[in-house]
């Protein structure tokens, strides 16, 4: 089974060749020391795997401008680097269910371990990236000593819904569950003069009201959801729930369809 070290490996070869200049590649291979003044970033995660996963890269990587010229190159790595370690986490729940969750990035200035080693490769240099796993799968939750009882609790009796509970009837809503809804991903909005809008050309950037740490909405007809994280999944955009509407909310949303 895929651990999460082996969805970053597959995720960073696809990031790295789409977010640095000059068509890098990245292969894994035999780890050897690294300069002074190396630098890294380490992320600690919650969930299927958890703990610290560490990401070191050779300092000579900051004499070029892989991540775009005039950017602070080590604060590019910084954000790189971040985003192959959220991508991750969706590759890994794709791939086999486990969810894992990125708590924090810190940056790091060596680690004195290494699990495996790789070459990133671009315009005729190398530089060596090395990675520490420290992640362990998560450890159930111990058992209350009471929960071995030999007399079992009364099971309590099902209630019918009604109007004064604000219970949503089920009545009719299984005929409904195969109806495929058209789902969409909302990053933000602005309201623009018409002038400003005609005058749009390739290359202009127009600001979006939502930081890029904010999570995105998820739209069925006009309804808000959910909202999450934006990930990587299998090389296409996906969405990590991080909350989601009460089912009468998302009752609501289906309605205005039909």
């Amino acid at each position: 089974m895929k651990t999460y070290l082996d969805c970053w490996a597959e995720v960073a070869e696809v990031l790295f060749a789409q977010a640095l200049a000059g068509e890098p590649e990245l292969a894994e291979s035999l780890p050897k020391p690294l300069a002074d003044g190396s630098f890294g970033f380490a992320a600690t995660l919650t969930g299927a795997e958890e703990g610290r996963f560490s990401v070191l890269v050779d300092a000579s990587v900051l004499e070029t401008t892989l991540v775009g010229e005039g950017n602070d190159q080590q604060a590019g790595w910084g954000e790189l680097l971040r985003e192959t370690f959220e991508a991750a986490a969706g590759e890994l729940l794709a791939k086999t269910g486990q969810s894992c969750r990125v708590e924090n990035v810190e940056e790091i200035a060596g680690e004195s371990t290494v699990s495996r080693a790789f070459q990133l490769k671009s315009a005729g240099r190398a530089w060596t990236i090395l990675v520490r796993d420290e992640l362990r799968p998560a450890q159930p939750a111990p058992q209350p000593e009471h929960a071995a009882a030999t007399s079992a609790p009364s099971p309590i009796p099902a209630q019918t819904p009604n109007a004064s509970s604000g219970a949503e009837p089920s009545m009719g809503i299984e005929l409904l569950l195969d109806v495929e809804l058209e789902a969409s991903l909302r990053f933000g909005s602005r309201e623009m003069p018409l002038g400003e809008i005609l005058d749009l050309g390739p290359g202009d950037v127009v600001q979006l009201d939502r930081h890029v740490a904010d999570p995105v909405d998820l739209i069925i007809g006009d309804k808000i959801v959910a909202r999450g994280e934006v990930v990587l999944v299998n090389g296409n955009f996906g969405l990590r729930v991080t909350e989601v509407a009460a089912p009468k909310k998302r009752l609501e949303s289906i309605r205005c369809l039909f």
